[in-house]
């Protein structure tokens, strides 16, 4: 029979005790993490609390934004800026602010003509009724109620008046007012009397002819030069009102979208009218540069 061979203290030797473990047992039990992703909370923490990594960000940060305003100002010496507009006359009208707007300005869709005849019909029907029998009438009685009645009428003018002026209403009257003024200086109910039409390619024999257009019934407040001149008021709207407001993230996200939707619009106008006198006379009149539609805009 052969002899038995005890394994226990051999492999009592190879494990050991608890409390002594091999080198490589230690590394798979506690491994060390060698890389942290750069926007992780341990990441952060670390860069919070180690002043050299807090010097290097800062650092980085600087380095970028002096970058951002080197571009800046190379876009801007080569093509312009595609916020900043001319002050053209059309311009200096859409950026008047309460204290500059005229009396002639009304809310409300009022006209001049429309109160001034409202006013004196309104006179007219409150004017106190003199007495037909003349015999018994008190001339100075009749005196003093015409005055009086003249006096209650010019206070009431003068009420009208501050009801219905634009110079008392909030931004979005003035914005509806500079609206209307873009339909009627760029709809092209009013422009094509005035404008040329574009250029013309020589048609080929085998072209499809079209018939004539239906003729155009009431204003034009669709067309891409209308929308352009529209887009061009919010944009000065929401410019003047962020130049005082630093921390609108909201608006400065819609002024973005309001500069990129005109640039869109301009590559199309660019595109169909071929820069005929269209073009020419949107370009000059809103004071734009190439920078509104040419390149890529970054804000």
């Amino acid at each position: 029979m052969p002899p038995r061979i005890s394994l226990q203290p051999s492999l009592r030797a190879i494990t050991g005790p608890s409390s002594v473990q091999l080198p490589f047992a230690a590394l798979s039990l506690n491994p060390t993490k060698t890389s942290v992703r750069a926007g992780s909370t341990e990441s952060r923490e670390r860069r919070r609390h180690d002043p050299f990594l807090t010097a290097q960000s800062r650092q980085r940060k600087a380095a970028n934004i002096s970058r951002q305003k080197a571009l800046t100002k190379e876009r801007e010496g080569s093509v312009g800026s595609p916020l900043d507009t001319q002050p053209t006359p059309f311009i200096q009208e859409i950026r008047k602010t309460r204290s500059t707007l005229q009396d002639k300005d009304l809310n409300y869709f009022v006209t001049s003509d429309g109160l001034t005849d409202a006013m004196e019909y309104s006179k007219n029907l409150t004017s106190p009724l003199r007495s037909p029998d003349r015999d018994t009438a008190d001339p100075q009685l009749e005196k003093e109620a015409a005055e009086q009645h003249l006096q209650e009428h010019r206070n009431a003018q003068e009420a009208i008046r501050r009801i219905v002026s634009v110079a008392n209403g909030n931004t979005q009257d003035h914005m509806r007012l500079h609206i209307q003024k873009c339909i009627d200086t760029f709809g092209r109910h009013n422009t094509d009397n005035v404008l040329a039409p574009k250029p013309s390619g020589v048609p080929h024999e085998s072209a499809t002819v079209h018939l004539d257009k239906t003729p155009r019934v009431g204003p034009d407040t669709g067309s891409p030069e209308v929308q352009v001149a529209i887009l061009t008021a919010k944009i000065m709207n929401l410019s003047r009102h962020l130049t005082t407001t630093k921390k609108d993230r909201h608006n400065k996200r819609n002024l973005r979208i309001l500069v990129h939707k005109r640039q869109k619009l301009l590559q199309y106008l660019r595109k169909k009218e071929r820069g005929g006198p269209r073009w020419q006379n949107l370009m000059e009149t809103l004071g734009l540069s190439e920078a509104a539609w040419k390149g890529e805009i970054s804000m």
